[in-house]
């Protein structure tokens, strides 16, 4: 039987508790128990949020932090709502977000068929080692003087960034995900005449995934981050523009505001990539752990 089948009943437990296939006494507290566990949770989050905002609102008002460069919580949201309601702001989000999906998309083809390459062959790993790791430790900020040079300002230039900074974690993630499948299951396969396409399939793949996951999660975080550094930096539009525009203006307000939105921007995309690889990768053994949680 698998590891998942429910222990046996003992034949006389229907008859000692009265009642045939009677429910364990308290099956259902276990769910109970976790929703309210990540309800306690987010309550305890949404309220160090709200700690940390009233002491910031609090500090401005009694004059703690200078009003002038620290405006009031109250006063950055009611900019923030307002700006939500207005076309602008999310013309600049999608000129942000352009430049982030066609930079990961553009470095996961790119990653993900060389890191399997490189997985699957230790000669082309260690071959290609010193060249990676040559290349890996390079600050890509250090490159927008280059990319500047070469592309200009605008999307192209943004996108090159974003693929150079990617690229390596996707890589890298793959590598060790195709290096660690079980050799125990791979020879099994070839012991019963799979060919390697259907290996890598059935059994290559699958123990890959969640690293790949794992690295295009991470890569978001640090594209996003590039994006609106690029767009700080050199110019390029965006978030990034908008807010070096509103502190050359002196609207701080409006500055505030837009970092804020960078921040949710970041935040939205860490919970979808979450929540997609929570879906698709919830036959494995951590996603059920952290159902479990």
């Amino acid at each position: 039987m698998g590891a998942d089948t429910a222990p046996a009943v003992p034949a006389g437990a229907a008859l000692v508790s009265g009642r045939a296939g009677a429910p364990a006494r308290g099956g259902r507290a276990g769910p109970v128990r976790a929703r309210a566990r990540r309800w306690r949770e987010l309550g305890v989050r949404v309220g160090g949020v709200l700690a940390v905002l009233a002491a910031f609102e609090l500090c401005s008002r009694l004059g703690v932090l200078p009003r002038q460069w620290f405006p009031p919580v109250s006063e950055i949201y009611v900019e923030l709502f307002r700006l939500a309601f207005g076309r602008p702001l999310w013309v600049e989000i999608g000129r942000t977000l352009s430049g982030w999906a066609i930079g990961l998309g553009l470095a996961t083809l790119l990653a993900v068929p060389a890191g399997v390459l490189l997985g699957s062959s230790r000669i082309a790993y260690h071959l290609s080692r010193t060249v990676i790791e040559f290349f890996r430790p390079v600050p890509s900020v250090a490159l927008i003087p280059l990319a500047v040079l070469v592309y200009g300002t605008g999307l192209d230039m943004k996108v090159f960034l974003i693929v150079f900074v990617t690229f390596w974690p996707v890589l890298m993630q793959t590598i060790y995900g195709v290096q660690d499948v079980d050799p125990v299951a791979k020879d099994t396969a070839r012991c019963y005449g799979l060919p390697p396409t259907a290996v890598f399939r059935l059994i290559t793949l699958p123990s890959a995934a969640p690293y790949i996951a794992t690295g295009l999660r991470l890569s978001s975080s640090v594209a996003l981050v590039l994006a609106v550094t690029a767009e700080l930096v050199a110019g390029s539009p965006g978030l990034g523009q908008a807010i070096v525009v509103a502190q050359s203006n002196a609207l701080i307000t409006r500055m505030y505001a837009l970092i804020i939105v960078t921040g949710l921007v970041g935040w939205g995309l860490n919970s979808a990539f979450q929540a997609v690889e929570g879906r698709l990768l919830r036959w494995h053994p951590s996603q059920r752990q952290e159902v479990a949680r």
